[in-house]
């Protein structure tokens, strides 16, 4: 069974960067499609990226398309989120996600806060 453990999240002011990991465990990485999720207080979860296993394939939200990069390494079991120009609306808790691309088996990470405030 995959196991999924965010980390990188923290405080930083509007305009600055900070860089998300989702280390995976209990089975390798290279059979699961990954995204990332985000929910704000009093909202619901919605979907800000998404990368294909061998991560030649990603997606975005519009509302971070050209400021979040998705990537992976599959060597090392992990899959990052490179958050640039961050707003306050990108305040969230974020979420990792996997699904295995045959049997579409599910896996959440248990989220990282990310606050963006001056």
């Amino acid at each position: 069974q995959l196991q999924l453990v965010e980390s990188g999240g923290g405080e930083v002011q509007p305009g600055g960067s900070l860089r998300l990991s989702c280390v995976a465990s209990g089975e390798i990485l290279d059979g699961y499609g990954i995204g990332w999720f985000r929910q704000a207080p009093g909202s619901g979860r919605e979907g800000v990226a998404c990368i294909s296993r061998r991560g030649d394939s990603s997606t975005y939200a519009d509302s971070v398309k050209g400021r979040f990069t998705v990537s992976r390494d599959n060597a090392a079991n992990t899959v990052y989120l490179q958050m640039n120009s961050l707003e306050p609306e990108d305040t969230a808790i974020y979420y990792c996600y996997a699904r295995h691309i045959l049997t579409m088996t599910e896996y959440w990470g248990q989220g990282t806060q990310v606050t963006v405030s001056s």
